[in-house]
C-alpha cells in the first residue's frame, strides 16, 4: 500500500533521512570514493602528462643539464643514469633535484664527474680560441630556417625540444646546409654540435668542402661521418683513409661531438670518448662547412642538431704568455649561470697546471671575463666565482701554492669582439691568464 504523498509531507525531515540513509549509505559513500578516486587518477595522468610534454628530461647525475634548464626557467625531471624516470608514490615524475637523488638513492659529491676524473681522465679535446661561427637558433623563430646558414635541399626547421632550440631534419636524403664562414678554416681548427638522431641507421655527413655532385663519394678528401651503426669518425671514399667507431649514444640522446683538425691530424670525439685518431687526414681549408644527411629523417625519428660552434686556433700557452705575457683560453667551461667547472675543461686545466708545475717561477693572475648578457653586477660576481674556481682546482689538484694565483674576475667590462653578434658572445665569454713579474 502506497503512503499518500500528503502523509509523507508531514513526516519530519530528519526521521525521513535517517530512514533513508540507512540502505543508501554503502552505496553513496562506494560512488564517492570511485569518483574521488577517478578524479586523483586523472589528476596524477594529467600532470604526469604535462611533465613529460613540457619538462627538460635530465640525468640526476647530469649537473649540466640541470643548470642550463634552470637557467632557461623550465621544469626538469630526472632520471636514474640508465634512463628510469624517478617519481613519487604516485608515479609523478619528480622536479626537485635534491628529492630525486634522495629517490634514486645518488650522492651528488661521487656521481657528479669533476675535471680529470673517471672517463675525462684521457680527454683531450681542446677548443680553438677564436670563434669563426656560432648558431644556437635562438635569434630565429621556431618553424623556419637558420637566417644565418645557407639552405640548400631538404627539409629542415627550428624546433623546441625539452627546452632547448634545435635544428631538425625530416629529409629527404641528401638534404644538406651550408655555412659561409668569414675567413678560410686555418691549419688548427675546431668543430662542435650536439645531435640526436632518433633511427640508429640515421647518418650525416660535416665536410669542409662540397663534393662534385650529390653523391660524397666525389669529395677529394675527408669528411666527419657521424652514425650510430654505420660510426662516427673520419671517412672518405677516394684515399683509403678511415677511423670510425660505432656511437650508440647518438641515437639514444642528445649528445655532444668535437672535431680537431691540426694540419693533417685528426680527432674527433662523442661526448667523453675519442672515436677517431687519424694522423694523415685531408680536409680542404675553405670558407664553407657542409652538412648533409646520407639516410633520411623522417616526421617521426628526425635527425635533431644542436647549437653549431666553428673556431681556430690553439697555441701552446706558455709559448703565448711568453711572448705576449697574456692569453686567453675558451676550453674552461662553465655550467650555465655557475662557477661549476665542467669535465671537459680537463684538457686545458691539464696543461695550465703542468706548465705550472715545469716552470716553479711562473705566477699568473686569473682574470674571469663575460658578454654583456645579463646584469651587470651579476657577471662581475659571476667571473670572480669563475677564477677563484679555476684557482682553487690547480691549487688542490696540481698542489700549486696560492701565493703564486691572483684572481680578478671583471665581468663584461673589457670585451675583445662585439658582443651584439653571437661569434663575438662566444669570444668574451673567456678565462685569461696573465704573466706576473717578480
Amino acid at each position: 500500500m502506497r503512503t499518500p504523498l500528503k502523509s509523507i509531507l508531514t513526516i519530519p525531515l530528519a526521521v525521513l533521512l535517517v530512514a533513508a540513509a540507512q540502505p543508501l549509505e554503502g552505496q553513496v559513500l562506494k560512488r564517492l570514493k570511485n569518483v574521488a578516486k577517478s578524479a586523483a587518477q586523472g589528476a596524477v595522468e594529467a600532470e604526469v602528462a604535462r611533465l613529460v610534454a613540457e619538462a627538460v628530461t635530465c640525468a640526476i647525475t647530469d649537473a649540466v643539464c640541470h643548470e642550463e634548464a634552470k637557467a632557461n626557467g623550465k621544469e626538469v625531471i630526472y632520471t636514474s643514469d640508465d634512463g628510469e624516470l624517478i617519481t613519487d608514490e604516485d608515479g609523478v615524475p619528480i622536479t626537485e633535484r635534491e628529492e630525486a637523488a634522495g629517490k634514486a638513492g645518488v650522492d651528488f659529491a661521487e656521481a657528479e664527474p669533476r675535471p680529470g676524473e673517471g672517463a675525462w681522465a684521457n680527454y683531450d679535446f681542446v677548443p680553438g680560441e677564436t670563434v669563426l661561427f656560432y648558431e644556437d637558433y635562438e635569434t630565429d623563430k621556431v618553424g623556419d630556417f637558420p637566417r644565418r646558414m645557407e639552405f640548400l635541399m631538404g627539409n629542415w626547421e627550428i624546433v623546441e625540444w625539452q627546452g632547448r632550440r634545435l635544428l631538425r631534419n625530416t629529409g629527404p636524403r641528401h638534404a644538406a646546409i651550408k655555412i659561409v664562414l668569414p675567413r678560410e678554416l686555418p691549419e688548427r681548427f675546431t668543430i662542435e654540435f650536439d645531435t640526436y638522431l632518433a633511427h640508429p641507421n640515421h647518418q650525416f655527413v660535416v665536410a669542409t668542402a662540397p663534393p662534385t655532385s650529390r653523391n660524397w663519394v666525389s669529395l677529394e678528401g675527408n669528411f666527419i661521418q657521424v652514425g650510430a651503426n654505420q660510426g662516427t669518425g673520419v671517412d672518405v671514399y677516394d684515399e683509403g683513409v678511415k677511423s670510425t667507431n660505432p656511437t650508440k649514444e647518438v641515437s639514444e640522446r642528445l649528445v655532444p661531438v668535437r672535431v680537431l683538425v691540426d694540419g693533417r691530424y685528426a680527432k674527433v670525439y662523442v661526448g667523453e670518448k675519442r672515436v677517431a685518431n687519424v694522423p694523415n687526414a685531408n680536409f680542404p681549408r675553405s670558407r664553407e662547412i657542409w652538412i648533409s644527411n646520407i639516410q633520411a629523417g623522417s616526421q617521426e625519428r628526425p635527425m635533431l642538431l644542436g647549437p653549431i660552434r666553428i673556431a681556430e686556433g690553439g697555441t701552446d700557452l706558455y709559448d703565448k704568455l711568453a711572448e705576449t705575457g697574456r692569453v686567453a683560453t675558451r676550453g674552461i667551461l662553465f655550467a650555465v649561470n655557475s662557477a661549476t667547472i665542467r669535465p671537459e675543461s680537463t684538457p686545458t686545466l691539464v696543461e695550465i697546471g703542468t706548465m705550472l708545475q715545469e716552470h716553479a717561477d711562473l705566477r699568473l693572475r686569473i682574470e674571469g671575463h663575460t658578454d654583456s648578457t645579463g646584469d651587470d653586477a651579476f657577471n662581475l660576481g659571476l667571473s670572480q666565482r669563475r677564477a677563484e674556481a679555476v684557482r682553487d682546482f690547480l691549487v688542490e689538484t696540481y698542489d700549486i701554492g696560492e701565493a703564486r694565483l691572483e684572481i680578478q674576475g671583471l665581468g663584461e667590462t673589457q670585451p675583445v669582439d662585439d658582443n651584439d653578434t653571437p661569434e663575438g658572445q662566444q669570444n668574451n665569454r673567456r678565462v685569461e691568464l696573465v704573466k706576473l713579474g717578480g
